[in-house]
């Protein structure tokens, strides 16, 4: 039994990789925020607009918005696509609208303005208490302190999120009390 398993991760390891695997992230980011055509094995098409692909996986995750003014999200598994056509770029509109989709709904309450002035007043905070804070994502809307944790919009410390423990909670502290000062 072990020989062939043995023989079966042969077959599904790298050398099985398709054009789209091989591809870097920073290739994939070329794609978000496009309207796209996927061809996928066994001849299925999927259309939508790019959100993310996964850096691991491969895997893409279209967007779309029918008519019921829903959002429908479709994940095209990475080992399937076989190719990718670009249709359309997004508009500021469109762009806005994608970002939103899987914003929590705290977030919502708050204009583009307001959680900019959160962002930039938070990031301004922990830079004058000298703890590394950068800004992530394409649209710089996540705040990642030493590397190591991200705070998302609305930032406060439930958006939060980090592997290490004593670290996240140390945060989140501190955001508690600057948020406490702030009113």
């Amino acid at each position: 039994m072990k020989r062939l398993f043995m023989a079966e991760f042969a077959v599904l390891g790298v050398g099985n990789m398709n054009d789209w695997q091989m591809k870097s992230p920073l290739d994939w980011e070329t794609y978000v925020n496009k309207r796209v055509k996927v061809a996928a094995a066994e001849k299925n098409e999927y259309e939508g607009w790019v959100l993310t692909v996964d850096p691991v996986s491969a895997n893409v995750v279209l967007a779309n918005f029918p008519e019921n003014g829903r959002v429908s999200i479709v994940v095209v598994l990475g080992h399937a696509v076989q190719e990718v056509d670009v249709l359309q770029e997004a508009d500021d509109e469109m762009k806005a609208r994608l970002s939103c989709i899987f914003a929590p709904e705290e977030s919502k309450a708050y204009s583009p303005e307001e959680l900019d002035k959160r962002k930039n007043d938070l990031k301004r905070w922990l830079e004058a208490n000298h703890i590394p804070v950068t800004e992530q994502g394409e649209s710089g809307r996540t705040l990642c302190v030493a590397g190591v944790l991200t705070i998302d919009p609305p930032y406060g410390p439930e958006e939060c999120s980090s592997s290490n423990e004593i670290i996240l909670s140390r945060v989140q502290g501190l955001i508690q009390r600057y948020l406490e000062k702030r009113q």
